[in-house]
């Protein structure tokens, strides 16, 4: 797997666009198209909140019972969420607008918003939109980022990646976008992502790969708390790579997993970390737990603690918080296997969280081997030397937990 330059655009066939059409932003552009050139096996994931948004609602019917899509329309904003049935009126005019442009039926056309709940959407404005966009229709990287741009609501930055990787000895890629800062607590996947590819895969695969997936990236992050009413990820495969079609979990299908979960995963990386008011991102991981599942409620805690976050913040090694939090998560475990009260740990003047044993007779470094009697670790990982204020996402955190005596590999 090769990670290279671009988002929605990298892979064969699929272009995008952009333009400002005034739906709630001045001087800046706040809608997106993506188009494929022929029509698209589709998958989707959506927010669990019961309160559900107009497009949400469309785009779930448009996955699970039409058998392609080839274009999707985003507007920031205004999310089109508790509009009632106009908002879905808005949703239907949307595709009926794109069929009459592109010629894509109106049940292969896939919406999405973005922004401010309980405004109606300016449609006249929706639909000038789509026609300024048409022609601006391309396939370069140039196209995709800026789409990548246009989606953003109070990102401080955009967010894209791309990957290719070879099955049945044909070049495949993988790109998307996305876009979320508040009122990211996802429980399916996140704000809003789109990811497209040009492997050729059944959509039952296609489905499976991307329902597993978002379980283990968008749904591990969190900002606030708060689950949003427009939570959306597609994913679109065209098939122009002309691989052999994946219809069963083979090695091909192994692959196309790993490729999609790193781009799943770096999207949400993205998003977690230009959070609203954000300026570290923490990651937690687990080692020595009984399942899969006990690790992920224990990290998940964790990094939705607000006294943790607190911690954080305030460069504050107060590791206590975290073992209340994993104390409250659910998940059972011996906590006295968790930690040594000989451990100390302590902020260095550059910034780095640092652990020292007295069973040790230097200070702990990612590399080393942990003695039975020390079961925590905390690492951290700078993107800067030191904390500048007011700088967004200055540093990236990492705290491992060990349970048992589990070495550190």
């Amino acid at each position: 797997m090769k990670e290279i330059t671009g988002g929605v655009t990298a892979a064969k066939g699929f272009q995008a666009a952009s333009t400002a059409a005034g739906i709630k932003y001045k001087d800046r552009k706040d809608m997106a198209m993506i188009y494929s050139e022929v029509p698209c096996k589709a998958a989707g994931t959506f927010t669990t909140n019961i309160v559900k948004a107009a497009p949400v609602k469309w785009d779930h019917n448009v996955v699970y019972n039409s058998k392609a899509a080839q274009a999707v329309v985003v507007n920031a904003g205004i999310a089109n969420a508790c509009t009632g049935e106009e908002g879905m009126g808005y949703c239907r005019q949307t595709a009926e607008k794109v069929e009459k442009v592109l010629g894509i039926a109106v049940h292969e056309v896939l919406v999405a918003s973005t922004g401010v709940i309980g405004m109606q959407l300016p449609i006249d404005r929706i639909c000038n939109g789509i026609d300024a966009m048409v022609p601006l229709l391309k396939g370069d990287t140039g196209s995709g980022t800026e789409a990548s741009k246009a989606i953003m609501t109070t990102d401080t930055k955009n967010k894209e990646v791309a990957v290719t990787i070879e099955l049945g000895g044909k070049m495949v890629t993988i790109g998307g976008m996305c876009k979320g800062s508040g009122m990211i607590h996802p429980n399916m996947c996140t704000m809003l992502s789109f990811v497209t590819t040009d492997a050729a895969i059944s959509k039952e695969l296609l489905q499976e790969a991307l329902s597993a997936d978002v379980q283990d990236t968008y749904n591990m992050i969190s900002v606030d708390g708060d689950t949003s009413t427009n939570d959306t990820c597609l994913l679109l495969a065209n098939g122009l790579a002309e691989n052999p079609e994946i219809t069963e979990k083979n090695a091909d299908y192994e692959e196309f997993c790993k490729a999609l979960n790193f781009v799943n995963e770096t999207l949400a990386k993205k998003m977690a970390g230009d959070g609203e008011g954000a300026t570290a991102l923490f990651e937690v991981k687990i080692i020595g737990a009984e399942s899969k599942e006990q690790a992920k409620v224990l990290s998940k805690s964790v990094i939705t603690s607000s006294l943790t976050k607190a911690a954080i913040y305030g460069h504050d090694a107060n590791w206590g918080r975290i073992l209340c939090a994993m104390g409250y998560s659910g998940a059972t475990f011996d906590p006295e296997k968790v930690f040594s009260p000989e451990m100390v740990i302590s902020i260095s003047p550059s910034g780095k969280l640092l652990i020292r044993s007295k069973a040790l007779s230097g200070m702990i470094k990612h590399s080393s081997s942990v003695p039975s009697n020390f079961a925590l670790m905390v690492i951290s990982k700078l993107l800067a030397i030191k904390y500048p204020s007011f700088t967004k996402m200055p540093c990236k955190i990492g705290i491992v937990v060990f349970l048992g005596t589990t070495p550190l590999i």
